[in-house]
């Protein structure tokens, strides 16, 4: 076995519809959404006598609650083959911020452990494994854009929309996915922010989870209402369940600049990254 890296990309829901709450607990969605390429963590496997993983942020767990490593005790199992190599993550995307960077982490790792296999479980069976191991980890497994329903593993091939430059700025805190849906049946708006539907060069933005989360931190709120406010935005919208918030911005912004803006404005310490839909 050579050494194999790949990169994990993080992912921006486009279109984010909440549609019901399930009797299992979980909720309809109907959502639209895209990779982002330049915004990745990169995953190497490398040979070994047995299996061990390693990750540059010690925040993350290094055991079964990374989901690295549920992946690959996942795939143990349904393969019924023994993981003899080193895994290291280099975390690039924030955690908590809505961008899908651990789940990409896990469909990822399915992905190279079949590679490594000879292809033995092959797309249907990782996706299937994927979605054992959480609703947006099967989403990962297809290139371009595609379309989630059901609670977000069922996964269809999408028209890829047209590249757009985008911005995400993010603050310190993160947003727990489940608290954010827990909030999303008696969420009520708040005044004066802009949840109306947005389109840009024929794609619909729209984000059902704005509401619950706008109400419990007001300052993504005034994150949202202060990027429409730019000159340099077409839209602004949260990140799946944020904490993250995307702008689409015209092609001759100067995304470095509004990042500045933001930080002296707003919070000093917020994380920013820009770059294409497209590349």
């Amino acid at each position: 076995m050579s050494p194999l890296t790949l990169h994990a990309p993080a992912k921006l829901n486009l279109s984010l519809r909440v549609l019901r709450k399930r009797d299992d607990g979980f909720h309809e969605i109907d959502s639209l959404l895209i990779k982002l390429p330049g915004l990745h963590d990169v995953l190497t496997f490398e040979p070994g006598k047995r299996f061990s993983f390693a990750c540059n942020d010690p925040a993350l767990p290094a055991d079964e609650g990374n989901l690295v490593v549920a992946a690959v005790r996942a795939y143990e199992q349904a393969a019924k083959v023994s993981c003899t190599c080193g895994i290291t993550l280099e975390k690039r995307i924030p955690h908590g911020a809505g961008l899908g960077g651990g789940s990409s982490d896990a469909a990822t790792t399915l992905k190279a452990l079949d590679q490594l296999h000879d292809g033995r479980l092959g797309l249907p069976g990782l996706e299937s494994l994927a979605a054992t191991l959480g609703s947006d980890v099967p989403c990962f497994l297809r290139d371009g854009a595609v379309r989630c329903t059901g609670r977000g593993e069922v996964v269809q091939d999408a028209e890829t929309p047209p590249p757009l430059r985008v911005l995400l700025l993010k603050p310190w805190f993160e947003v727990l996915t489940p608290d954010a849906y827990a909030r999303w049946q008696d969420s009520e708006a708040l005044p004066s922010i802009d949840e109306r539907e947005q389109e840009v060069d024929g794609v619909r933005i729209v984000n059902d989870l704005e509401r619950p989360v706008f109400g419990k931190h007001r300052f993504l709120a005034e994150l949202k209402q202060w990027l429409l406010a730019r000159e340099e935005t077409r839209a602004a919208f949260l990140c799946g369940s944020g904490s993250a918030m995307a702008a689409v911005l015209h092609e001759d912004a100067d995304a470095g600049n509004l990042a500045r803006c933001a930080r002296h404005e707003l919070d000093p310490g917020l994380w920013h990254w820009s770059g294409s839909t497209g590349t």
